[in-house]
């Protein structure tokens, strides 16, 4: 029997290409009825009502799409690797990571650790040059951390751009010349600085010789992952190549925290056990009275004014805090600290943050994948990394623009 699933207000606009504004009115004529948890009324639909579409009984959401398979063997140098979450994917794909970039002690032991082929430039991106790959890789990818620029009497190009992580990810492009670059960040930084963040990058990696693709946030739920986690993907296509890279089609179909943490669709085993943080009595006292899939607005009132204190009085849901997830819903977004009171992520059944390995499975991590230095670095390296399966589709989008190229390159060649 298939589970008839619960989607969010935002699920249900991204299915429908609909504003969120739109589903709340159709809630409210009656076009398209919500259902609400009893206690903190949140709405949620389900995917059967979706159906009464066109465009969505249009889709076969069971239809598994082919894998691309390269036509040749491609090459990845990855900038700000972390614990390889990105690399994973691309290695999934059918790429192959000739060098990665990592400064983080941890992280990269943690590379060495699971794949001891791999060359791992352990160090700060700024005191290294990548000149020795230039036209050497096909593809240069990294989540370099998003910095504010100063723009005051400045033109900002790239050289202006100096002091900057952003300015090493370019910096290493133009040296390196791949046909394709691959940059991603948080979703935010669409509107960081009104903007003009994101406006100075495309500029600059014109300036550089690359054509930037649209920019676009991946919602990582429809792209196999079981967690409501976003990124935003920044592609620069080589000037000289007169083709365009496509993004990853999503799924539609929503996996569930049960998908993660039990055999099943992704893993053919439950989680296996692993060490965890825990929560001071105080708080897990208060979270033994969240109902799974509910968070501080299910808690008697005097105890919601004591727990949030100023925040009572404030604006916004905060749905993050003292927040329970349920079996039947993907996870919130996965931080660096699982216990942090504004980010919340408690076990359905047990009061208890996520274990490491349930932390790594919610990312799609195999479970043989091993996470290097004390269990507080092992949630850092987990949160910052790109899910498994997000990295997997953007690898395949990138093996079948690469492989548009080589057979250009083949037809210009036999012309």
């Amino acid at each position: 029997m298939v589970t008839d699933e619960k989607l969010s207000l935002e699920d249900v606009a991204v299915l429908l290409s609909k504003s969120k504004e739109t589903i709340r009115r159709w809630d409210n004529v009656g076009k398209l009825p919500a259902f609400r948890e009893p206690m903190s009324n949140y709405r949620y639909y389900k995917r059967s009502q979706l159906d009464i579409f066109d465009e969505v009984k249009a889709m076969n959401i069971h239809t598994t799409h082919q894998e691309p398979q390269p036509s040749d063997e491609y090459t990845v140098l990855e900038l700000f690797a972390g614990a390889g979450g990105l690399a994973i994917g691309m290695e999934q794909a059918g790429l192959k990571c000739v060098a990665l970039n990592e400064i983080d002690k941890y992280a990269a032991a943690t590379l060495r650790e699971n794949r001891p082929k791999w060359n791992v430039l352990e160090g700060d991106i700024r005191n290294i040059s990548f000149s020795e790959f230039a036209h050497q890789v096909d593809v240069v990818t990294g989540g370099f951390p998003c910095q504010a620029f100063s723009y005051a009497g400045k033109r900002f190009g790239f050289q202006d751009a100096r002091g900057t992580l952003f300015y090493e990810f370019a910096r290493t492009v133009q040296e390196t010349k791949p046909k394709i670059c691959i940059g991603e960040n948080v979703k935010g930084l669409q509107s960081h600085d009104g903007g003009r963040t994101l406006k100075t990058m495309i500029a600059i990696l014109d300036e550089i010789g690359y054509r930037v693709i649209d920019p676009k946030v991946l919602k990582a739920i429809y792209y196999n992952v079981p967690q409501k986690r976003e990124r935003l993907i920044l592609v620069g296509v080589r000037k000289d190549l007169d083709i365009d890279f496509n993004y990853p089609i999503p799924n539609k179909k929503v996996l569930n925290l049960s998908d993660a943490l039990k055999k099943g669709k992704l893993f053919n085993c439950d989680v296996p056990e692993s060490p965890g943080t825990k929560y001071p009595a105080s708080k897990k006292k208060v979270l033994d009275l969240v109902p799974p899939g509910g968070y501080w607005r299910d808690l008697p009132l005097d105890i919601q004014k004591e727990y949030m204190q100023k925040s009572f009085f404030l604006g916004g849901g905060k749905t993050g805090m003292a927040r329970r997830i349920s079996w039947d819903e993907p996870s919130l977004t996965l931080t660096c600290s699982p216990a942090q009171k504004q980010t919340e992520r408690c076990h359905p059944d047990e009061t208890r943050p996520f274990t490491v390995r349930e932390y790594a499975r919610i990312q799609t991590f195999p479970d043989e994948w091993k996470f290097a230095g004390p269990v507080s670095a092992q949630y850092k390296q987990i949160g910052n990394a790109v899910p498994i399966n997000l990295g997997k589709a953007i690898g395949q989008s990138i093996v079948e623009f690469l492989n548009e190229v080589s057979k250009q390159n083949e037809e210009l060649i036999s012309a």
